[in-house]
């Protein structure tokens, strides 16, 4: 662009918010693979309400060019990420812009000196805004549109970070199931296995009316693990509920499992939904659209998505390797070939995650997209 970028910082207020969640859709035109959040519930993570912002700082910007805006950024500091791992580190996250180094270089430019500002050393993203949420850049699988809550992104946003002096710090995979040329049979062998040789454990689908007394349990099992991965922060209970609260109305009876054991409580969880963003994506963010009447059959069940996603699978320390993801898997596959799904996507796996990656293999799982988070250090400003 031959004008001059302007970056302008906006507040965390209502209409702060509303202008940083805009920009998208002046970059993505309808036809593209992009599918927007539904905005209403989106907010929600901006706002004080968010009790990310008991321990984390915000703040937003956008660009301006010639009268438009161009691009966005958010910069984010979590103080819990710090004292974990030991790292002054700033997330950059919600990232949008033109095929323009100038617009991005000038966003990244305003992460880099809030965060020299607060003393930190590093920048780390995108996260949105952090990595128990949406995160990484798209930079495999172009070619189909977004799994429900993943990200999507032009391919040339990569350059435009590299051109900028980010380096890749870790890549997130998805992988892809086709339903009906799995070896499911398999599957469910190896999960008959399991029940017989682990007869004290218990298996029980979390519902919507149990999932307020569950969530304490479900708490116990996503930060023990996931302790050991890369980057992760556990949750408080104040975002367990946050996100709980988020996901009640969507939650499929059979799609979400626990177990437990009889003296060391909960020990395993899994989280799948339909691909929603099948009916999502003509809304256009926008639950009072016209559209809605087309997507409301999936909203309520009526109709069910013919993709759906694991959103975690998670087994603690002390009970991997004795086939429980199986047991889980099976019988959230059973109710999805019920609802019609035929296909399935897991994400996200670390790359280096060898164990995870090997047991996607047994039912012919494949990598279909790839997720980069990158890294440089902070620059003096």
């Amino acid at each position: 662009m031959s004008a001059p970028v302007e970056i302008v910082p906006l507040a965390r207020d209502r209409g702060g918010i509303r202008r940083f969640l805009r920009v998208p859709y002046a970059l993505y035109p309808p036809d593209s693979l992009w599918v927007a959040p539904v905005e209403m519930d989106l907010v929600k993570v901006f706002t004080d309400a968010n009790p990310l912002f008991a321990h984390a700082e915000m703040q937003l910007w956008v660009a301006r060019c010639d009268g438009r805006d161009v691009g966005r950024i958010a910069g984010i500091w979590d103080r819990h990420y710090t004292l974990r791992h030991a790292e002054p580190t700033a997330f950059f996250g919600f990232f949008e812009s033109v095929h323009d180094p100038a617009v991005s270089g000038a966003l990244l430019a305003a992460v880099n000196d809030w965060a020299c500002a607060r003393g930190l050393q590093r920048l780390l993203g995108p996260m949105n805004p952090t990595n128990n949420d949406e995160c990484g850049l798209l930079v495999d699988g172009f070619h189909e549109p977004p799994a429900f809550m993943m990200p999507y992104n032009p391919p040339y946003y990569a350059a435009l970070l590299e051109a900028d002096g980010f380096r890749k710090a870790k890549d997130l995979l998805a992988f892809f199931v086709d339903l009906a040329d799995a070896p499911l049979a398999r599957l469910f062998r190896l999960a008959e296995k399991t029940r017989r040789r682990w007869p004290e454990l218990i298996y029980r689908p979390v519902r919507r009316r149990t999932l307020t007394g569950d969530l304490a349990r479900i708490k116990a099992v996503y930060n023990a693990a996931w302790e050991d991965n890369w980057g992760f922060v556990p949750m408080t209970d104040a975002e367990i509920n946050f996100m709980a609260a988020r996901l009640k109305p969507l939650l499929v009876e059979g799609l979400v499992w626990l177990v437990e054991t009889p003296h060391d409580g909960p020990v395993a969880f899994m989280l799948a939904l339909p691909d929603f963003n099948e009916a999502l994506k003509p809304l256009r963010g926008r639950l009072l659209r016209p559209a809605l009447l087309r997507a409301l059959p999936y909203l309520l069940g009526w109709r069910g998505t013919r993709n759906c996603r694991v959103l975690t699978l998670g087994v603690t320390r002390e009970y991997r390797g004795r086939g429980l993801e199986a047991v889980m898997l099976a019988e959230g596959f059973k109710v999805g070939l019920r609802l019609g799904f035929k296909t399935a996507e897991a994400s996200w796996v670390l790359e280096d995650n060898l164990p995870m990656r090997r047991f996607m293999e047994i039912f012919d799982g494949r990598v279909n997209k790839t997720y980069r988070l990158y890294e440089r250090p902070v620059r003096p400003a």
